[in-house]
């Protein structure tokens, strides 16, 4: 009997065991720390920006990360790269803060984009957004028909996406259409941004309990006092991001070319022809990610080719005046103007042009005083030379002239050890005059 009630109670203690086990499972899990991703975009929208934002978002969906949260300070960039951004953060499969941060930074022109295309949209006290107008060049609107299409079509962009995140669609329009921006106490106003943060845990415990959109899956995020894990940018993005700036583009091609040139002009140096064909191979890399006008590169390399010209024609520099105004032209139109933000600064064209011009003009300078001044090489160059007599000349002999051993000739005898000077080549003989008798002469 005894044995029989142990029993039945060892039963019981081993089913409530099991029972809490079961109950205290799930809780457990549930009460694991959540993940976030988070990645930082600085300077300008570029290809290496969208691959790093890409990049940010993979992991974050592999991870199981309950967001990624992309801090950000831009002063804009390219359409194209943004574009590529505003279509991944709303095709995610993860939701998506944006957090203009710290204070001083700015979402401006593509930033404004980005930071409506998040699910939650956020800045820190003394930012500002705004301000999305295509501009290209020294910050001029894309003028006549092509920046009307453009403006446009921006404007439409901007609306979509504001359509879609439930933010101010006409304060979006008119970020592009007029230029205008918020501060975030106005942005958060005006239903342009969702919230104002102080710091990133400030800006999770706020988004957490909201519900946002994740594709057509609603969502409620659970991220206060989640575990934060930095990506940085891989190498390869870092040097995308510098070679995508067409300034840089711009003087590689120059030094590539310039390289090539020397190369040319003293064949068998290497070292200039390599290290022009290495910079015009990483200009050609810049030129992948960059939208280049055909037109531009030709008139370009036309006006580089005409400088070459002009130090072998002789045009009295019109050629090479031509030459520099084609290489200003094609610097101007190098980059395809429908693209806004990528242009080449123009006091670097200016200092180029006339750097180039320069030099042209003091090589065509040297090249025109050695064509007419006296030959310092070949046979020619013999006459005028001082010699030593290394055996008697009655009236044959033997002369060393320029560390060589001539046969000569001369109309007086001359001793070994004598000095004597070129008057004449004849063949492979040489007709000399003693230094006495010249000066006499003279």
């Amino acid at each position: 009997m005894t044995r029989t009630l142990a029993a039945a109670v060892l039963r019981l203690a081993l089913g409530l065991a099991v029972g809490v086990g079961l109950c205290t499972a799930p809780r457990a899990a549930a009460a694991e720390t959540p993940l976030v991703v988070l990645i930082r975009v600085e300077g300008a929208i570029s290809p290496a920006a969208a691959d790093y934002i890409e990049d940010g978002l993979r992991v974050a969906e592999e991870r199981g990360a309950a967001a990624l949260l992309i801090e950000i300070d831009t002063p804009g960039g390219l359409l194209s790269s943004t574009r590529t951004i505003v279509k991944a953060l709303l095709g995610a499969d993860v939701p998506v803060l944006a957090y203009v941060a710290p204070a001083g930074a700015g979402a401006a022109s593509a930033g404004v984009f980005i930071v409506m295309a998040a699910n939650v949209a956020a800045m820190a006290p003394g930012t500002n957004i705004g301000a999305s107008t295509p501009v290209q060049g020294s910050g001029q609107d894309v003028a006549g028909a092509m920046g009307a299409k453009v403006k446009s079509f921006t404007t439409s962009f901007a609306k979509a996406i504001a359509e879609q995140r439930g933010r101010n669609v006409q304060w979006a329009a008119k970020a592009v259409r007029k230029a205008i921006s918020a501060t975030d106490r106005e942005a958060l106003d005006k239903n342009v941004i969702d919230l104002i943060a102080t710091d990133v845990s400030d800006l999770l415990a706020q988004a957490d309990g909201r519900s946002v959109m994740v594709g057509d899956e609603e969502r409620v995020l659970h991220v206060k006092g989640a575990k934060i894990e930095r990506i940085e940018m891989s190498l390869r993005q870092t040097v995308l991001g510098f070679l995508a700036d067409p300034s840089i583009a711009y003087l590689l091609m120059l030094a590539g070319l310039l390289g090539l040139y020397l190369e040319l002009s003293n064949p068998g140096t290497l070292v200039p022809g390599l290290v022009g064909a290495l910079c015009l191979a990483i200009s050609m890399a810049s030129f992948q990610v960059l939208p280049i006008d055909t037109t531009g590169l030709l008139l370009l390399l036309l006006g580089l080719g005409l400088l070459v010209a002009e130090l072998f024609l002789p045009s009295f520099g019109i050629v090479g005046g031509v030459g520099v105004v084609a290489f200003v032209l094609g610097s101007l139109f190098l980059f395809d103007a429908s693209e806004p933000g990528v242009y080449v600064d123009r006091t670097l064209i200016g200092s180029a042009a006339s750097a180039v011009g320069l030099v042209m003009l003091v090589l065509a300078t040297l090249v025109v005083k050695a064509m007419r001044g006296q030959a310092t090489t070949g046979r020619e160059a013999l006459v005028g030379s001082i010699g030593e007599v290394r055996s008697r000349m009655d009236p044959k002999g033997t002369v060393f002239v320029h560390g060589e051993l001539w046969q000569a000739r001369s109309d007086v005898v001359l001793e070994e050890g004598d000095s004597a000077r070129v008057v004449e080549v004849d063949g492979l003989t040489l007709r000399v005059a003693p230094l006495e008798t010249e000066r006499t002469d003279q």
